[in-house]
C-alpha cells in the first residue's frame, strides 16, 4: 500500500507540472533545500521524505516497486503528472516509476545511481547509529562524540546527524533503522521489470563516485532509450551537495 509521505513544498504553480525530488538513503527532504529554491523558479518543487525517513511514515517494506507507489501517490495528489528528480535510492525508486507508470513521469532526472545491482555495504552505518546510546543524548553534540567512535569522517556524521530528532521527550532517529537494515538487500539490488521509459531522461553523475560505472551504461539506455549523460567534473555521490553549482548547470536547462 502506498504511503502518504511527508513533503516539503517550494514555490508556487507553474503552467509546467511540478517537480519531485526523492532524496537517497539516510537522506532526507530538508537536504535539497538549497536546490529545491534555486529550481522552484521554473516550476513549483516538491521534495518527499521517502518512507522510512523523515517525518514520513515507517513500515516494514522498503522495495523499490513500494517507494515508488509513495512517488505516484504523491503526483496523483499533485495533478497527475510531474518531473520527478532522483538521488542514489530515491533514483532507483524514480527509475522504477518511471518504468512502471510513465504516463506520471514528463521527465526524468537521476543522480549518481544506475538500474543495476550494487555492493555498497551500509549495515555499518546503520549499526553506528545504532550503538548511540539516545538516553544518553541531550544534544547534537553528545551523539556526535558517541558516532565518532564508529564513523571518523565528520561530514558523514553531520549527515547521519540531520536524522536525529532531540525533544523534550528525548532523542530518537528519523530513521527506521530495522526496516532499512532487514530490507538492506533490496536496497543495493534493482528489480527486474520488462519495460522502457521513452521520456526524456537525463543521469547525471560524479567524476569521482563509485557509484557512476561505464559498464553500466548499456544497461541505462536499454531501459531509458533517450536517456542523456552529464558528468559533473570533481564531484562524487552527493553531486549535488559537493558541487551545486556546476549540478545546477546541468539539471535546469533539462527541466526548462
Amino acid at each position: 500500500m502506498a504511503l502518504a509521505l511527508n513533503t516539503i513544498v517550494t514555490g508556487e504553480p507553474t503552467a509546467r507540472p511540478p517537480l519531485v525530488i526523492a532524496h537517497g538513503l539516510f537522506g532526507s527532504a530538508r537536504n535539497w533545500g538549497m536546490i529545491a529554491k534555486r529550481l522552484s523558479a521554473g516550476r513549483q518543487v516538491i521534495s518527499v521524505d521517502m518512507r522510512n525517513h523523515g517525518d514520513s511514515p515507517w513500515d516494514a517494506e522498503h522495495s523499490y516497486p513500494a517507494m515508488a507507489a509513495d512517488l505516484a501517490r504523491v503526483i496523483e495528489e499533485h495533478g497527475g503528472r510531474a518531473a520527478v528528480m532522483g538521488h542514489s535510492m530515491g533514483g532507483k525508486a524514480a527509475m522504477v516509476l518511471a518504468l512502471t507508470r510513465p504516463e506520471l513521469v514528463e521527465r526524468l532526472v537521476v543522480v549518481d545511481i544506475a538500474p543495476v545491482a550494487y555492493d555498497h555495504d551500509q549495515d555499518s552505518n546503520i549499526a553506528a547509529m545504532r550503538a548511540v546510546d539516545l538516553s544518553g543524548v541531550a544534544r547534537r553534540s553528545d551523539a556526535d562524540a558517541a558516532l565518532a567512535a564508529h564513523v571518523a569522517d565528520p561530514g558523514l556524521r553531520g549527515f547521519f546527524l540531520q536524522n536525529l530528532r532531540l525533544s523534550p521527550e528525548g532523542a530518537a532517529w528519523r530513521l527506521n533503522l530495522d526496516a532499512l537494515s532487514d530490507q538492506m538487500p533490496v536496497i543495493l539490488g534493482f528489480p527486474e521489470i520488462r519495460a522502457r521509459y521513452d521520456g526524456p531522461a537525463l543521469f547525471v553523475t560524479g567524476e569521482t563516485s563509485g557509484y557512476a560505472r561505464p559498464r553500466d551504461w548499456p544497461r541505462v539506455t536499454a531501459l531509458f532509450p533517450a536517456a542523456r549523460h552529464a558528468a559533473i567534473p570533481g564531484a562524487g555521490h552527493w553531486v549535488h551537495a559537493e558541487a551545486p553549482e556546476a549540478f545546477l548547470d546541468a539539471v535546469a536547462p533539462f527541466l526548462a
